[in-house]
């Protein structure tokens, strides 16, 4: 009877211990390195899509100023618009990348602080939620208005590069 009792707590305590491969999956995830690697892959991603993105807006750009005989703005102006939109897209999205996790610290330590005042544990939920809602609605002001000026920024140099290419090639 003794071994009964035996077998069945070490197969009731093995049922409960994670699968091999989570515990795997776990090990490498809690990592620093595999975040890191996690980052590049996703930003050489991101990279290379916007790349491609940049290099097909500016062959159709070319399509468009070599095939009309009297070549207008227009094209330049949409190319800018579309250059300026992918530089400004990756830059916010760069800048959440980073900003995130230094948001989520602050939070921690706000919510904390206020558990060590002495709050309630209702009181601090509601105050979390509030917080919680705060603190992303003024990131996602800063990272939007911080893409938009990117975004600008670029269209209008990039416009400027496009008519100045085009005037070189005209004067040749």
């Amino acid at each position: 009877m003794v071994d009964q009792t035996v077998t069945s707590s070490s197969s009731s305590s093995s049922s409960l211990s994670p699968p091999r491969s989570y515990l795997i999956f776990m090990r490498i995830m809690s990592k620093r390195r595999t975040w890191v690697c996690l980052f590049v892959v996703v930003y050489a991603i991101l990279l290379s899509c916007s790349w491609n993105l940049l290099r097909s807006v500016l062959n159709w750009y070319k399509i468009q100023y070599t095939s009309s005989p009297s070549p207008s703005r227009l094209p330049a102006v949409y190319a800018s618009v579309v250059l300026g939109a992918v530089f400004g897209a990756m830059s916010m999205v760069a800048a959440a990348a980073v900003a995130v996790p230094a948001v989520m610290v602050i939070w921690i330590a706000v919510v904390v602080l206020l558990a060590f005042f002495g709050k309630s544990r209702r009181d601090l939920i509601v105050e979390a939620r509030k917080i919680t809602k705060e603190v992303f609605g003024f990131v996602f002001k800063v990272l939007l208005k911080e893409g938009n000026v990117v975004a600008a920024i670029c269209a209008v140099l990039g416009y400027f590069i496009l008519i100045r290419k085009d005037f070189d090639d005209s004067s040749n």
